[in-house]
């Protein structure tokens, strides 16, 4: 069984709701924050990160309020990121694939999707790019050209109790992963639901194929046990509250997933 966290390193309560869903309501100017969150699953000694976040610099220009490195918010639950051996990129787009260096004896787990998709000829479109930062994806290639990534086609299986799930949908080669905890199976949605409201069937904006967003939602209601609330959102800021503290002193920073949300 694995224990699994979310830790929070930035946030923007700027946000309307205009932002965030494509199908407007009368609430569309609504304040609708949304969260930053890195997440890892620990065993014993072994630690699997999911995603390394963006960059202190990058936040003011978005409006975005940054509070701590990914790497500092992974220490405060005792990972230390310099020496952590795996860590899952879920899909390529700046806050969730900015900082790689933060890991330097780490493997990254992508998929073959978003590789192609983040060097290919949908990078031509301005509206496709727009997520994308080609600093971090070249540091990718790098890591590629360094014998440091590991490639998936699909689901994968890579470490007994954690499964990744390839979405898709959001990004190409988006993936979300199924883990084993103590209290049951939970799922890391990553980006494939932003909002526990998504998963409703309210896509996010920031769509590559929209059949691939919807179908997504069901299958991972269908990979947490037909319980929506074992998926664990991207940057919902009810994960925060909803998960008990990961500690003492970390109420706001971290908290630790076990079966449902409260």
């Amino acid at each position: 069984m694995w224990e699994v966290f979310a830790v929070k390193y930035a946030e923007n309560t700027g946000r309307r709701r205009r932002n965030h869903f494509i199908v407007q309501d009368d609430l569309h100017d609504a304040p609708h924050p949304i969260f930053y969150y890195v997440w890892a699953a620990r065993r014993g000694d072994q630690a699997v990160v999911f995603d390394t976040g963006f960059a202190r610099d990058l936040a003011a220009p978005r409006g975005a309020t940054y509070e701590r490195t990914p790497a500092e918010a992974l220490a405060a639950i005792g990972i230390d990121a310099a020496s952590v051996r795996d860590v899952v990129i879920t899909h390529f787009h700046y806050d969730h694939a900015g900082g790689i260096g933060a890991f330097p004896n780490a493997r990254f787990h992508v998929q073959d999707a978003e590789m192609a998709y983040a060097t290919g000829r949908c990078m031509l479109h301005a509206h496709l790019r727009k997520p994308f930062l080609c600093e971090d994806v070249t540091a990718l290639v790098r890591a590629l050209y360094d014998g440091r990534l590991v490639f998936h086609d699909g689901d994968a299986e890579p470490w007994p109790g954690i499964r990744l799930l390839r979405i898709g949908g959001h990004s190409a080669g988006l993936m979300a992963a199924r883990i084993e905890t103590g209290g049951g199976p939970v799922v890391l949605a990553s980006d494939a639901a932003h909002f526990w409201e998504t998963l409703a069937g309210e896509p996010f904006p920031i769509v590559y194929d929209m059949r691939a967003v919807l179908e997504g939602y069901q299958r991972l209601i269908r990979a947490a046990g037909g319980d929506a609330n074992r998926v664990v959102p991207g940057h919902d800021p009810a994960v925060i509250r909803r998960y008990p503290s990961a500690g003492p002193g970390l109420a706001g920073v971290a908290v630790r997933i076990s079966g449902a949300a409260a």
